[in-house]
């Protein structure tokens, strides 16, 4: 299918490749106000692409990464499409780039909590399952983003609050970056969130009368 990115414009989402939510929008507009002309900017679980997309049609030089063979060829086909020299490489987070320093690095990974305590390896809910605490790319991610960057450099990470906002901040702070939360959203449970709702509520990841999820952007800066 095909469905509109974060520009409005439109970019093919096959099944299993996740497709541009409210998540995805709430990292675009945070895109927004970095200056990114000229900029390397790298997107680390790519999907169909929206947000590398976003990002090289305000002039950065785009690398993007994704772990599944089906996002490569889309976020690959829709970077075609579109008339826009977007990178893209099959990968585990930023293996693909290692050695390589970026002005800007954006993750939207797979954040939910699942009930099963390994990231699946096949079908759609690799683009969202994350461990019991939804945490298993989040952990990684924060660990090494600092190696990714340059002196300057800026992760915008998003995910959700049922997955520990402190434990993101004080994981960046521990490998060296500055990092706060700039924005949040509150949205409607999903159609995986609400499948799950009894296992949520009985973990106290939930309340029992609760029906919708605060979505942030952590923004981290390398300052040395």
């Amino acid at each position: 299918m095909t469905q509109n990115d974060s520009s409005g414009s439109r970019v093919l989402v096959p099944w299993t490749v996740y497709a541009p939510q409210h998540d995805t929008l709430l990292l675009a507009r945070a895109l927004e106000r970095e200056d990114v002309t000229g900029a390397t900017v790298l997107d680390v679980g790519t999907g169909a692409g929206p947000l590398a997309l976003a990002a090289a049609r305000r002039g950065a030089r785009v690398t993007a990464v994704d772990t599944t063979h089906r996002a490569v060829l889309t976020a690959r086909f829709n970077a075609r499409r579109a008339r826009l020299p977007v990178e893209v490489r099959h990968g585990d987070l930023f293996a693909p780039v290692a050695g390589r320093r970026f002005d800007l690095v954006l993750s939207n990974p797979p954040y939910v909590p699942a009930p099963a305590a390994t990231a699946p390896h096949h079908g759609a809910a690799v683009a969202w399952d994350a461990g019991r605490d939804g945490r298993l790319l989040l952990d990684r991610i924060c660990r090494s983003a600092h190696t990714a960057l340059r002196p300057g450099g800026v992760l915008l990470l998003v995910h959700s609050a049922l997955c520990g906002v402190a434990p993101t901040l004080a994981a960046l702070e521990r490998s060296g970056l500055e990092a706060r939360v700039t924005d949040r959203c509150r949205v409607p449970f999903g159609p995986v969130l609400r499948s799950r709702g009894t296992w949520l509520r009985d973990r106290g990841l939930i309340r029992a009368d609760e029906e919708k999820e605060e979505l942030v952007i952590v923004r981290a800066e390398r300052t040395r």
